[in-house]
């Protein structure tokens, strides 16, 4: 490779790395120092799963995208291995995964993120982690939904119990 082609190489990289943190409902920077592997090899996977695009990157490469991106404030988190998780439909995966692994893995820590166009900060990363799932909103929304129906039909029930036991 010449040396114009590898500066070429590095833009295309920058410009992939800008694109994917702008274009994600969710990027989340997280450091893997003290992982074999085997564990980011299991991680990988995870977010392959979620639907969620893992990648590693140099840090100098990372400056430069999140500055062209307008994320200047990241780059005080870019000291050491960083991991980028991008996911464009879901909000909540790349937290979500990372996170459950992280529980299980203390080695994995975030470092950053940015959520719908946001700086968001460990904490904030974290409680995005905890929150249930798409199919347990949805659970949790039925449940509530179903609650004054339920609620009606035991009243239901009981008078009409009521009712039987006078008439007997």
């Amino acid at each position: 490779m010449s040396k114009g082609q590898v500066l070429e190489h590095k833009k295309q990289q920058v410009e992939m790395i800008a694109e994917g943190i702008q274009n994600s409902k969710t990027s989340v920077l997280v450091d893997y120092r003290g992982l074999n592997v085997d564990q980011v090899s299991e991680l990988r996977q995870q977010l392959r799963e979620a639907g969620v695009d893992f990648r590693v990157y140099k840090n100098t490469m990372t400056r430069r995208a999140v500055e062209q991106a307008g994320f200047e404030e990241l780059n005080e988190v870019l000291e050491g291995p960083t991991a980028i998780a991008f996911c464009k439909e879901d909000a909540v995966a790349p937290a979500k995964v990372l996170g459950q692994f992280a529980k299980e893995n203390e080695a994995l820590e975030f470092k950053g993120g940015v959520i719908e166009g946001q700086i968001a900060t460990v904490d904030q990363l974290k409680e995005l982690s905890e929150l249930p799932s798409h199919e347990g909103l949805v659970s949790m929304l039925l449940s509530v939904l179903q609650a004054p129906v339920r609620n009606f039909a035991y009243a239901t029930q009981a008078i009409a119990e009521q009712k039987e036991e006078e008439g007997a």
